[in-house]
């Protein structure tokens, strides 16, 4: 899978080259191209941005700049390459949505900056190309590239070899395996006895059956008590 990021702060995409991420990267499962967007600057001091149209505080993304580098970048790229702009104004992001992502041959990230990116990039360039614009939660950052980050390791540890061992994203919090996609309960290792607090007893009972028991149990209850919303999933929201 082939992922492009344009941002004004490549040196913010570092961490994409560690654990997991960096070796999908090494060994080729993931492809990753980080592009610097005042490459595509004309002028000397490689700007970026403008006041916004009707005012208001704050600077808008300039749509010249980021549809030249757009142009640049999609060359040669397949049709269904998908350009994913992260955004509170967006979408939520959910586990649903990384299982499709991983399904597509490629993502460019657009990593957007102080009041945003003039809209009319994105009614341009979706009349040839699927553009989404996702948001990671309820809250504002400085800029697209963290949440650009949480994509790439979402998606990422769900390609085929990423994983130590792949039935690990089966258990996962949200998995479509999990009924209503609930919680992970709780998890424990050695010691078996700590600062006077011990294992579950079935945990250590031997008995897989009564484990599998405990531990549904245990995700029906701590998702009833942190998330109670994701009771309320349609069927076709689990699928």
């Amino acid at each position: 899978m082939r992922i492009d990021i344009v941002t004004v702060f490549p040196e913010y995409l570092a961490p994409a080259r560690l654990s997991l991420l960096g070796k999908a990267i090494t060994a080729g499962t993931l492809q990753l191209h980080v592009h610097d967007l005042r490459d595509w600057a004309t002028d000397r001091h490689r700007t970026i941005d403008d006041t916004p149209f009707g005012g208001g505080p704050g600077m808008v993304m300039r749509p010249d700049v980021w549809g030249q580098a757009l142009d640049d970048i999609l060359v040669g790229l397949p049709s269904d390459t998908r350009i994913v702009v992260p955004t509170p104004a967006g979408v939520p992001f959910t586990q649903r949505s990384v299982e499709q992502y991983v399904e597509v041959p490629g993502v460019i990230l657009a990593c957007g900056r102080y009041e945003g990116i003039d809209e009319r990039v994105w009614e341009h360039f979706g009349e040839r190309f699927a553009v989404d614009q996702i948001s990671i939660g309820d809250y504002v950052l400085a800029g697209g590239e963290v949440a650009s980050l949480v994509f790439l390791e979402a998606v990422a540890r769900l390609l085929p070899g990423v994983l130590g061992n792949e039935e690990s994203a089966l258990d996962d919090s949200f998995a479509k395996q999990r009924t209503g996609g609930a919680l992970e309960g709780p998890v424990y290792t050695k010691p078996r006895s700590w600062r006077g607090l011990d294992v579950p007893t079935v945990l250590v009972s031997g008995d897989h059956g009564k484990v599998a028991s405990w531990r549904a149990s245990e995700s029906t209850r701590r998702t009833a008590r942190n998330r109670p919303d994701l009771g309320s999933l349609r069927p076709e929201d689990q699928e």
